[in-house]
């Protein structure tokens, strides 16, 4: 393609460097990455990530099942060795991820969608709230409900064994690692991946997100690398809560059925769950995940409130309540407590703090992903507040009633049902269920929701790994069946590996070496997260400063006649009335103003497209503004109800109208084109685009060319007019 500059001579083609492959410094640039990351029309298998990801999967699944012994002596010296010298590490990491999410929510990005302004929620909030709790907690919460409280009671990290301050922070502990601090590291990536999904319409994956820092270098290897590590950390993470679950199962369909307990029955578990597991994710998202992931909240919830009103309930209340506050007053203690003063600090972290640290770590990719596909239309705010709020609410109530009833038969001298959820966890679980009236009644209801709990993160699981292992260019597809069928079984083959090598115990160990490089991908992701909301930034300031300057009226809509503006008022257009408007006003008027901006030698050019839901044309203009971010004005029918009130309320014929509303490259501005004249929507684009001006002002002026735009001219001025042009004629300046 011949590129001509702007004197009209022909440039010659720049030869390619490495400058082409930095990362975006401008928010133009950064609107390029969809097509920079697009591959293909439709989604694809990543080769590269999917083979060496399974070979390192499979490999690994290999040597725990032909030397155990071995697997479980090499992984428990590896993680040893983690836990002195890297256990500061993860600490960290997880603090700042905290403070980071936190920062996010509340600051004035806060209200930045997860799409354009004005996309609205797909779910409604009982419906996501239960897909965030059913897809963030696996069963492996019950499994440790009992016997985590129970240990931190009888073995505390610090405090005198079976004291009463054992007994004050035994449950505390157990809802510390269920709390916020996993939530937060789903809620940074999950916004991460819908944020640059929905709004700048890149893929929903890791190596999108890291676009602002490494630019086209995603693509290639440097981007495989990121999936490989998020990818295979996904893989142990569930497989990890899949094998806690067997186990936990195991015991539960034994006493149920009267099967015999043990590894067999486990891998017939395993396969049968694999099984279902493929049934419900061939079926979708709806379908699938949604139905089970409401069930599984009633079940929970079920089985929650009859154990808390068939025991002791005075006491269980009491003690989430002292529960609760003690965890909220003491969460920054224990959010940076490294016990680098005990003895046996390092081994008590491995086994606990980090292995549970690590356990989000590896399960972060794969959680947010999900909760970014169900999440579009939600603020920052919302979704982060949400995501540490609701789901840690639930998961305290689960801990606190299975826990605090645990430690009452403690405390009243069972020793032997707490050495036996110490030894075995699993069998813990069940005896407690044991002790309360209608036992079989429970148990039933408790093994149904532990096989939800387990269904979920399974045909998630195995959702988000084809995910990973593809190039998707729409977010709203999901990788091909048969690659998420593959993934389930060799999710499937690790479960077992891992369960013949040790148990839980290797579970732990795999589970905490793997999510390691995570950690890594989790500052890239802030750091480059950070730099785009710094552009949102700017762009709101920007407009702040524009509306103060030029627009009297706010600058938020085209000024209006007085008889416009009350003709409006009793305004309900129906699509015929517009499509009408947009032929005979709107389109010749964009026509005209692109015109002008040719001649003024403006790269400018207006597309036209119908709606597929409309059916009515959409305009958009274009001005390319070089080495800045491309002026953006769209003109779209956006279907509305008709309001319940006003002159036309009592004897309406319609339910809905359409509104002819003006999109920049992040939404919709909110305001209504219908019944303006073409000079007034003349007058509106150029206003649109001296507000945009005065944002890359704004930008270059406050030094953000680092993050946003490139540097400013020598003069240290935009110039807001081409060179070339002679830029007055009888109307003034543009």
């Amino acid at each position: 393609m011949v590129k001509r500059g702007r004197s009209g001579a022909i440039e010659p083609p720049k030869p390619k460097s490495s400058e082409e492959n930095r990362a975006p410094i401008s928010s133009s640039e950064l609107s390029k990455a969809p097509a920079e990351l697009a591959e293909d029309s439709g989604p694809r298998v990543r080769w590269r990530v999917f083979i060496i990801s399974a070979a390192i999967v499979l490999a690994f699944s290999i040597w725990a099942m032909l030397a155990p012994t071995q697997a479980e002596n090499t992984m428990h010296s590896v993680v040893t060795w983690i836990a002195i010298n890297l256990g500061w590490y993860y600490v960290l990491t997880i603090t700042v991820v905290i403070l980071f999410v936190l920062w996010v929510a509340f600051s004035k990005e806060g209200g930045v969608r997860l799409g354009p302004d004005h996309s609205r929620p797909q779910y409604n909030l009982f419906t996501w709230v239960a897909m965030l709790f059913a897809a963030g907690v696996g069963i492996d919460m019950l499994f440790y409900s009992v016997t985590g409280p129970i240990t931190q009671y009888i073995t505390p990290p610090s405090a005198t064994p079976e004291s009463a301050a054992a007994a004050q922070d035994a449950v505390v502990w157990t809802m510390f690692h269920y709390g916020i601090a996993g939530w937060s590291l789903y809620a940074l990536l999950g916004m991460a991946m819908g944020y640059f999904a929905y709004r700048w319409g890149m893929p929903l994956s890791i190596r999108a997100v890291l676009y602002p820092l490494l630019g086209k270098r995603v693509r290639g290897a440097t981007g495989d690398v990121i999936d490989i590590f998020a990818l295979v950390g996904t893989v142990f993470g569930v497989a990890t809560s899949m094998g806690i679950g067997v186990v936990l199962l195991n015991v539960g369909f034994a006493w149920l059925f009267g099967f015999e307990e043990g590894l067999a029955l486990q891998i017939a578990l395993v396969l049968v769950a694999v099984i279902m597991t493929v049934a419900a994710c061939v079926s979708g998202i709806d379908k699938g995940i949604r139905l089970i992931s409401e069930l599984n909240l009633w079940c929970a919830g079920a089985m929650m409130v009859y154990i808390l009103f068939a025991g002791d309930t005075a006491f269980l209340l009491n003690a989430m309540i002292e529960n609760i506050g003690r965890f909220i007053f003491t969460l920054p203690e224990r959010t940076l407590a490294t016990f680098a003063y005990e003895a046996d600090g390092a081994a008590w972290m491995g086994s606990w703090t980090l292995f549970f640290w690590a356990f989000w770590m590896a399960w972060g990719p794969f959680v947010g992903l999900f909760l970014a596909r169900i999440s579009r239309g939600r603020t920052l705010r919302e979704f982060v507040i949400a995501a540490i709020t609701a789901p840690v609410l639930c998961d305290f109530f689960i801990v606190s009633i299975f826990g605090n009833s645990a430690m009452r038969e403690v405390l009243d001298g069972n020793s032997g049902f707490a050495q036996q959820a110490i030894d075995s966890p699993e069998h813990g679980w069940y005896a407690l269920l044991e002790m309360f009236p209608g036992a079989p009644f429970l148990i039933g209801l408790a093994t149904l929701s532990g096989l939800l709990f387990y269904l979920t993160s399974a045909n998630s699981g195995a959702m988000v790994m084809s995910n990973f292992s593809s190039s998707i260019p729409d977010p709203s597809v999901d990788g091909a069946k048969w690659l998420r069928i593959f993934w389930a079984l060799v999710t499937a083959v690790v479960t077992v590996a891992m369960l013949v090598a040790g148990g839980v115990t290797t579970m732990e160990y795999a589970t905490l070496i793997f999510a390691l490089p995570v950690t890594v991908i989790a500052y890239l992701v802030m750091a480059s997260f950070a730099k785009v909301l710094r552009m949102e930034r700017a762009e709101r300031e920007g407009q702040v400063l524009r509306r103060r300057s030029v627009a009297a009226h706010g600058g938020s809509a085209p000024e209006k006649t007085w008889r416009q503006r009350l003709a409006h008022l009793r305004a309900y257009p129906s699509n015929k009335s517009v499509a009408q408007f947009v032929d005979k006003v709107v389109h010749p008027a964009l026509a005209e103003v692109t015109q002008e901006f040719t001649t003024l030698g403006y790269d400018s050019m207006l597309t036209s497209a119908p709606n597929a839901e409309t059916g009515i044309d959409e305009h958009t203009l274009v001005v390319t503004m070089e080495g800045q971010r491309n002026f953006h004005y769209q003109v779209a029918a956006v279907e509305a109800p008709v309001p319940m009130f006003g002159a036309r309320s009592m004897s309406r014929e319609i339910d809905v109208y359409f509104r002819l509303e003006v999109f920049t490259l992040t939404g919709t501005e909110g305001y209504d084109l219908m019944g303006l004249s073409q000079q007034q929507v003349i007058n509106d684009v150029l206003d649109r685009f001296e507000a945009h001006l005065s944002f890359l002002q704004y930008s270059s002026e406050h030094d953000l060319a680092s993050t946003i735009t490139p540097p400013a001219p020598a003069t240290g001025t935009l110039p807001l007019v081409p060179e070339n042009s002679d830029a007055q004629d009888s109307k003034g300046t543009i």
